[in-house]
């Protein structure tokens, strides 16, 4: 007898574990290590298109943490590394989001 099997077919970057809970549960995952940067880079940008589509469908702490894991392994890369030090440049040079402030409108003197 010839055992029938479903196939699903993804191209996304997943936590280190989903691997071991998929195995968990009968099925067999396919996967591969990401080695060059590059495509790592390319593939967490996905990511966190994918995430933050998912915290603006559904604003909550789990949706949230999702987000934040994704900057932190971006962080992480060379290029990236330095995003604590900038951010905290600007929040001193231009404030945060703290204070809650929504920009309407700027008037210019003197246009009409």
């Amino acid at each position: 007898m010839i055992e029938k099997t479903n196939h699903i077919s993804y191209d996304k970057l997943v936590r280190d574990k989903i691997p071991e809970i998929i195995k968990s549960s009968n099925r067999v995952p396919e996967c591969r290590v990401l080695d060059e940067d590059q495509e790592y880079l390319r593939y967490l940008i996905k990511k966190l298109q994918e995430e933050v589509l998912e915290f603006t469908g559904n604003p909550c702490v789990e949706e949230l943490a999702d987000v934040k894991e994704v900057i932190d392994a971006l962080s992480e890369i060379g290029e990236f590394e330095d995003v604590l030090r900038v951010q905290e440049r600007k929040r001193k040079e231009r404030g945060g989001f703290g204070g809650r402030v929504l920009l309407t409108g700027v008037a210019e003197p003197g246009k009409e």
